[in-house]
């Protein structure tokens, strides 16, 4: 029972490290702004 509740916590944790690391390796500065954006905010 130890094990399959290791696995599991092991297994959330890999999941939990995928997306941030998925969410946070983006672009230094952010998203890029489209030339439409640019239009709006001028």
């Amino acid at each position: 029972m130890l094990m399959i509740l290791l696995e599991a916590l092991l297994a959330l944790v890999l999941l939990v490290a995928i997306v941030w690391w998925t969410m946070f390796s983006g672009r230094k500065k952010g998203e890029l702004v489209r030339d439409e954006d640019k239009d709006k905010k001028a």
